[in-house]
């Protein structure tokens, strides 16, 4: 437990520094980049994600950190789960509190990267990409793990 837990806190805070540099180099370092598929520009999100519910702008931080605050609670109470998916649960709460940590300090969510290579695509960051992957290893481990208990059967 110790281990994955030591783990777990250092790719914890590793994501987070990254994220958040990336984002203050957009916000004060004037970062960006322009092509005929990517654009990196700077954009905030007052919403969700594709800025649903930007009218509970004001609110959504705590709405959000509520959320998180259950995430490590449902944790604490159930350890197994933890233990089990350590990996992407501290991705997944890195770029959530990244995100939420925007909210407080620049009133939104810094996004950055615009893909419009044959469609458009809605703007997002760092943070996103590693929610995104910590769902993806989640389903990943989840299907693999049917799988054996099929075998099983």
């Amino acid at each position: 437990m110790n281990q994955k837990l030591t783990i777990s806190v250092v790719l914890f805070l590793l994501l987070v520094i990254i994220d958040q540099y990336i984002k203050y180099g957009f916000v004060f370092l004037k970062y960006g980049f322009e092509s005929d598929c990517i654009s990196l520009v700077l954009a905030y999100n007052y919403g969700v994600a594709f800025s649903m519910f930007e009218f509970l702008k004001e609110y959504l931080k705590f709405i959000q950190l509520a959320l998180i605050v259950a995430i490590f609670v449902y944790l604490y109470f159930n350890k197994e789960v933890f233990l089990k998916y350590y990996i992407p649960i501290s991705m997944l709460l890195a770029g959530g509190l990244s995100n939420i940590l925007d909210r407080f300090t620049y009133g939104a969510v810094v996004d950055y990267v615009y893909w419009h290579c044959g469609f458009d695509f809605a703007i997002f960051n760092f943070a996103d990409v590693i929610i995104d992957i910590s769902i993806v290893l989640i389903l990943y481990m989840q299907y693999k793990q049917y799988k054996e208990d099929k075998k099983r059967v």
